[in-house]
């Protein structure tokens, strides 16, 4: 009987066990349901408000130093000297006194042609000498005595005259004689190619053994210290420089007026230094320009003609000038624009007139104050009228 009696208690019991759990269930589906959502919707809320505030950027204020303009050409080292040696005189090559691409001396022998034959020349010079001398020496004589015998009226007077022509023939005779020594002896020594100039010296063009002729080329030499750097400025540039001197402005580096740079191709800095040695007297009339040289020291002789180089000349007085970087500039069809921040942080978009570049800056002639704070990275995120939150940097001028 009291098993009859619980059954129904106990049904009761588990139906509303199972109706407790159904409820658990959905309350458990409803939040998994809605907290994406809710997420969502939180994420969305605050990317929004992260649009709407102030987009972060970096700001600073213009530079001011006191510079000069440089302006910059393109041209090619060249010897100050260039030489190509040559025979003087025909015979066969007997020795090579140097190796190629050596560097040597002015004066150095470079070549040798047999001397024999020169050397015989010589001496078949020297005795035709002899023999002129001793006829010279016995006409003396017999002019001697003929104008003697002419004083004491026993010789005749034509006697006397051809006795005179003999000499004075005789002593042209020596006089001969001793040029054709002198040219046999120049022969010879043409027969020792010596070098003229110092510098480095080219590959050879004749090997030993060879007939070597008058004015065969046997090879070439450049000097190398101090090189010079050729370039050609334009007309305008060159009135510049004209009108300055005549202001009595002469350009001023932070060196000396003349002192000029030059890099070459791998080089990031302005190291090398030299000096303006030559101003053409006319400019081209075909391409309206004139040519400059300046002299630059190459004791390690790492430069050799025929390099290509920038060249950077001094152009103006030194003046203050201000400084941004090229970076902060916005090209807008033909205006360049930087991005000022004013009061309230915000941002006016200012044209300004640029000038040359100055190491790693840029010249602003005009449009810009030295004190207005401007944009210098994030201009992407920017927009005149707009505030902006600024975190103010210091601009760094590199001196190379």
């Amino acid at each position: 009987m009291r098993d009859n009696h619980r059954q129904p208690w106990l049904a009761l019991t588990n139906r509303l066990g199972q109706a407790g759990n159904r409820t658990v269930d959905r309350s458990a589906f409803v939040r998994a349901l809605f907290l994406p959502i809710l997420l969502m919707m939180s994420w969305i809320h605050s990317a929004a408000a992260q649009q709407n505030a102030p987009p972060e950027v970096d700001t600073a204020l213009p530079l001011t130093r006191a510079i000069v303009d440089f302006d910059l050409y393109t041209g090619q080292f060249q010897a100050v000297q260039r030489v190509t040696v040559q025979a003087r005189v025909s015979g066969y090559l007997k020795t090579i006194h140097f190796e190629e691409g050596a560097m040597v001396e002015a004066g150095d022998l470079l070549f040798e042609i047999d001397p024999r034959p020169f050397q015989a020349e010589l001496e078949q010079a020297e005795a035709r000498l002899q023999v002129a001398n001793a006829a010279q020496r016995l006409a003396t004589v017999n002019n001697e005595r003929a104008a003697e015998l002419l004083r004491r009226n026993v010789g005749s007077e034509a006697d006397a005259d051809t006795r005179q022509a003999e000499f004075s023939r005789a002593v042209a005779d020596v006089a001969f004689a001793e040029a054709v020594v002198a040219a046999a002896r120049l022969n010879l020594a043409f027969t020792r190619i010596e070098a003229p100039i110092g510098g480095r010296i080219s590959s050879i063009d004749i090997d030993v053994g060879n007939l070597v002729t008058t004015n065969s080329v046997l090879t070439r030499i450049v000097s190398l210290n101090p090189i010079e750097f050729r370039f050609t400025a334009p007309e305008e540039a060159y009135l510049r420089y004209q009108r300055l001197s005549q202001r009595h402005l002469r350009p001023a580096s932070r060196d000396d007026a003349n002192t000029v740079s030059v890099r070459l191709s791998d080089e990031d800095h302005w190291d090398r230094k030299g000096q303006m040695s030559f101003i053409d007297n006319a400019l081209d009339p075909n391409s309206g320009t004139i040519e400059g040289r300046a002299l630059f020291d190459n004791g390690d002789f790492f430069l050799t003609p025929g390099v290509y180089g920038r060249l950077r000349l001094p152009a103006s007085e030194r003046y203050e000038a201000v400084l941004i970087p090229d970076s902060a500039v916005v090209s807008d069809l033909a205006n360049k624009i930087v991005y000022v921040v004013g009061d309230g942080n915000v941002v006016e978009a200012r044209v300004v007139d640029l000038g040359p570049f100055h190491e790693n800056m840029r010249v602003v002639r005009g449009g810009l104050g030295p004190g207005e704070r401007i944009v210098v990275r994030g201009l992407q995120r920017v927009r005149p009228g707009q505030p902006v939150t600024p975190d103010d940097i210091e601009l760094q001028l590199r001196i190379d």
